[in-house]
């Protein structure tokens, strides 16, 4: 496989993957004021997709970067924590791009 190959196919992918987070993006909360408002497991997928969220949320007035009608310091906590772990996830080793020079071997 060609490198011209390679970056169509990373391209294709890294954009099919910011669609499909870009989809899952918080809207208005509908249930506001009701006994279901997102707690820990929603806060943490909020963070998860913040950096999405947040670049949705520069085009679109409808959309929050966090709910505010939730549950309280439980919602908070998985909402950082969720932060945290993308950027654990997205600023690991295997998504870092080293500019090494190529290696010399010698005989």
């Amino acid at each position: 496989m060609t490198t011209t190959h390679r970056r169509a196919i990373l391209t294709g992918l890294t954009a099919g993957l910011a669609l499909l987070l870009a989809a899952c993006a918080p809207t208005g909360n509908t249930l506001a004021g009701s006994a279901s408002q997102p707690g820990f497991w929603l806060g943490l997928w909020h963070g998860f997709i913040c950096p999405i969220t947040f670049l949705v949320s520069l085009f679109n007035d409808h959309v929050g970067v966090y709910e505010v009608h939730n549950n309280g310091h439980w919602y908070d906590f998985g909402f950082v924590f969720g932060i945290l772990v993308a950027a654990s996830v997205f600023h690991s080793r295997g998504y870092v791009r080293r500019n090494r020079p190529p290696r010399v071997t010698r005989r």
